[in-house]
């Protein structure tokens, strides 16, 4: 299956990479597995920046959303991908 993942803010940047990008995975795949798969494709930047291997999480200052909706609304990263599902990866945002 393939799901769309598009990266936003300082998270752009730091992979080098354009806005989004269209990723292969198996059937029932879970939010950790594209994890997974994206801290192999991306590598240390990822790795480093983003993803917590150790936890199989992301850092807590960055968001995941599926399809609008983020992780803690759904499953976390035991969430399942469906075929042409949209994640959007971004940073929290914080002012003041």
């Amino acid at each position: 299956m393939k799901v769309t993942v598009e990266y936003l803010g300082y998270i752009k940047q730091t992979l080098g990479t354009e806005q989004g990008e269209s990723v292969e995975l198996k059937n029932d795949a879970l939010v950790s597995d594209l994890l997974t798969l994206l801290a192999e494709k991306h590598g240390e930047p990822f790795k480093k920046t983003i993803y917590e291997p150790k936890g199989l999480d992301l850092k807590p200052f960055y968001i995941l959303a599926v399809n609008g909706l983020l992780l803690n609304q759904l499953n976390g990263i035991k969430t399942k991908l469906k075929d042409g599902d949209r994640v959007v990866l971004m940073p929290v945002v914080t002012g003041g």
